[in-house]
């Protein structure tokens, strides 16, 4: 089963990400991260490890454009 992901939480996990890189990642966005993957997995019956592992793939490792 694929795991959908809503562009509010793939947004999140960019802003995340994108400190991160920065080397500038902050507990307050951190912490969003992970309560938006948390309510997600609970509001669609998934594993809360399965939706960000996608979140985290998805972001992190774009497929490349065709």
């Amino acid at each position: 089963m694929a795991i959908e992901l809503s562009d509010d939480l793939i947004m999140l996990e960019e802003a995340a990400w994108a400190e991160i890189q920065a080397g500038a990642l902050t507990t307050d966005t951190a912490q969003a991260v992970q309560a938006a993957v948390t309510a997600h997995a609970e509001a669609t019956g998934q594993s809360r490890f399965d939706v960000e592992a996608a979140l985290k793939k998805r972001v992190r490792h774009p497929k490349p454009e065709a």
